[in-house]
């Protein structure tokens, strides 16, 4: 089972999530504290000093373990062997939509006991040219170019892997998710309501998270499954705002360890497309998807690469963007 965990090394997407994958799969190869390990399993030697285990997973966008934009079942940067704490982490990413538009994460997390995660992010989303298709449109001049959000997150593992000594029993994480849109209102407000006609009423949220992890082996090359759901009233992530409603969407995520140091991942999540659209500037929420490449550089950092397919942002499609992310684990 630990030798199972340590081979799960590499989450990635544009932003975040081969890499938390690698970092396992490399620990396995140089003889490093396995991911079980670093979640907490038992040790033969309980007075054994703690040793720095593989960092792994990653940070996504909103302040979670995980990939780019969805999550995993493992938690960042457990307390080791030997120690009452966590340490922290922390992270950032950056995602290019094109037309001047772009997305930025701040991110930290704290695990203060062994089933329980604590994730901040700060996210920053670009408007590009939105501005300006507006005032061509409306003669009017929005008084924001850019819009602020602040993810306060806690998520409690309330199954490790393999635990009751079983092999199939996956983990299993419980997550709650509260955001604040600094700047949502005030545009509302500069298009005299126009966005809280079409549904988009609330500046606050808060998202509801559900994820199993499970690691196979039995194939030519590890593979790592995450598969969860979310309860949401956000309209993109929430940087758009947010509804009345909930919906319940679908996410997930697979990497494959293809050496001890280099990891793929592929990543889909259901967007709940719950507004109405407002001409050519607002267009409808799709589904992401993405696809990426992670390389462990060391037991604390992790670098990622990715290529996503975000389908209609506000006023422009984002098909065939590009992403970087990177994670430090003290």
């Amino acid at each position: 089972m630990k030798t199972e965990v340590a081979r799960y090394s590499v989450l990635s997407t544009p932003a975040t999530a081969l890499l938390a994958t690698l970092l396992a799969v490399t620990s396995l190869a140089r003889g490093e504290e396995t991911p079980a390990k670093a979640e907490g399993a038992a040790t033969d030697k309980k007075d054994a000093p703690a040793e720095k285990p593989a960092p792994l997973p990653l940070h996504q966008i909103e302040g979670n373990g995980g990939i780019f934009s969805t999550l995993s079942a493992y938690l960042v940067n457990p307390p080791r062997n030997g120690e009452w704490l966590g340490r922290p982490s922390v992270g950032f990413s950056y995602v290019n939509l094109d037309h001047g538009r772009n997305l930025a994460a701040f991110t930290i997390t704290e695990s203060p006991w062994k089933r329980l995660e604590i994730g901040y992010a700060y996210n920053r989303f670009d408007l590009g040219d939105l501005p300006q298709d507006i005032e061509r449109a409306t003669a009017i001049r929005i008084s924001r170019d850019l819009v602020a959000q602040h993810n306060l997150n806690a998520r409690l593992q309330v199954l490790k892997e393999g635990e009751f000594d079983t092999k199939w029993v996956p983990a299993l994480t419980l997550g709650v998710h509260g955001k604040l849109n600094e700047d949502i209102d005030q545009i509302d407000k500069d298009l005299f309501g126009t966005l809280s006609k079409a549904g988009l009423t609330h500046d606050s949220g808060a998202d509801f998270t559900v994820y199993a992890s499970k690691l196979l082996t039995f194939l030519p090359r590890p593979v790592l499954i995450n598969v969860g759901g979310r309860a949401t009233e956000g309209a993109q992530l929430g940087l758009l705002g947010y509804t009345d409603n909930y919906s319940f969407v679908f996410e997930g995520n697979v990497v494959v360890f293809v050496t001890g140091n280099f990891a793929l991942a592929a990543e889909y999540k259901q967007k709940p497309n719950d507004y109405k659209t407002v001409g050519s500037l607002v267009g409808r929420e799709d589904d992401w998807w993405t696809i990426d490449a992670a390389y462990v550089v060391n037991k604390h950092l992790t670098l990622a690469a990715g290529y996503g397919h975000f389908g209609q942002v506000l006023n422009h499609e984002s098909n065939g963007v590009w992403g970087l992310t990177t994670k430090w684990e003290f």
